[in-house]
This record gives structure tokens, C-alpha cells and sequence, in this order.
């Protein structure tokens, strides 16, 4: 199915799309390099509390660890919302096997 068969039936309801939450999750990590941005920011969050602004620094180091967590659980949204704009994410995320279409039977 190519992209723009994808969307029109997916805007007229003839698909189910099915998406891989881990996989999603895999994906979007990687894309944005959550390790290497969370990995320092972790760091400066440890740095702070360790010259004595602890609550600033303890602030810092819970966003360094909820805020990946808050992407990776919205990441199967954002790949569907994605794969309908742009052609080529959606090429990658079905031979990839995060995106699944079947088709549906509409009354």
C-alpha cells in the first residue's frame, strides 16, 4: 500500500492500523538519542545537588528520568500522526514492522 492509498483510507476508515508500542518506543528513542540527552542531563542534575542546590538539582535529575519515559508512552500516537504526513517515516515504519495496516470491512 503506498502512502497516499495509506492516508485516504485511513481518513475514510477502510484500514485498522495497528502500532507496536515497544517498537514505537525503540524507534523514537533512537531517532532523538534520548540516552545520550538524558545521560547528561542526569549528570547535571547530580552536579547541582552536589554544590549544594539539592532541591534544583534533584528537580533536574526527575525530569532527566520522566521526561524520556513521557515520550517513549506517547510514541505510538506520534509515529501514527507522523506516518500519515510523511511518506518516507512511513515506509521505514512498515518495513520495520512498528506499523501494521489491515483492512477493515465498513458497512
Amino acid at each position: 500500500m503506498t502512502h497516499s492509498e495509506f492516508v485516504s483510507a485511513c481518513a475514510e476508515g477502510r484500514i485498522k492500523v495497528e502500532v507496536d508500542p515497544q517498537g514505537a518506543a525503540r524507534l523514537l528513542s533512537k531517532r532523538l538519542l534520548l540516552p545520550l540527552v538524558a545521560l547528561p542531563v542526569l549528570g547535571v542534575g547530580v552536579a547541582l545537588a552536589l554544590i549544594g542546590w539539592i532541591f534544583t538539582g534533584l528537580a533536574v535529575i526527575a525530569a532527566g528520568i520522566i521526561v524520556p519515559r513521557l515520550i517513549k508512552r506517547g510514541a505510538a500516537h506520534f509515529v501514527l500522526r507522523s506516518a500519515l504526513e510523511d511518506a518516507a517515516l512511513y515506509e521505514e515504519v512498515t518495513r520495520l514492522g512498528v506499523l501494521r495496516v489491515t483492512p477493515t470491512s465498513k458497512p
